[in-house]
C-alpha cells in the first residue's frame, strides 16, 4: 500500500480510535458506568481486577484496547506487510489517536472558558444598567 494511503489510513482509524476512547471514558453517557468502574479499580481485592475496571476510566489505557479491535477488524499494517505492520500500527495508533484527544481537550477548555468570560460580560452588562 502506497505511504499517503497509509498516512491516510492512520489519521482515519485514529480519529476513530480517539473517538471510540474519548467517549467512553469522558463522555456523560457512560458516567454512571465510569464512576462503577473507577470505585470498583479502587476496592477490589484483586490486581487484575483493578487493572480491568481502571482501563474503562482512562483514555490512553483505553486506546490501546479499542486499536486492538479497530486492527482486527480494519487488518490495517503499518509500513510492513506482515506481523511487523501490525506491531508498529499497534503502538503509532492509540499514540496518534491521543493526539487528537489533547486537541480535542484543549479546544474544549477554550471553549468554556469564552463561554465563561460572554456569561461574566453580559452578567456584568445586565448588573450596570440596572
Amino acid at each position: 500500500m502506497p505511504i499517503l494511503i497509509q498516512l491516510y489510513w492512520l489519521l482515519i482509524l485514529s480519529l476513530a480510535v480517539a473517538s471510540i476512547a474519548w467517549t467512553v471514558t469522558q463522555e456523560k453517557i457512560f458516567e454512571e458506568w465510569r464512576n462503577a468502574a473507577k470505585k470498583k479499580s479502587e476496592d477490589a481485592s484483586n490486581i487484575l481486577v483493578r487493572k480491568f475496571f481502571y482501563v474503562w476510566t482512562c483514555e490512553y489505557c483505553f486506546s490501546h484496547w479499542v486499536t486492538i479491535v479497530v486492527l482486527f477488524i480494519s487488518q490495517f499494517r503499518l509500513l510492513i506487510d506482515d506481523w511487523r505492520g501490525y506491531f508498529l500500527a499497534f503502538f503509532i495508533l492509540p499514540w496518534v489517536a491521543n493526539q487528537w484527544m489533547s486537541l480535542y481537550r484543549m479546544l474544549r477548555v477554550d471553549i468554556k472558558h469564552e463561554d465563561a468570560l460572554a456569561k461574566n460580560v453580559i452578567k456584568e452588562n445586565d448588573d450596570g444598567g440596572q
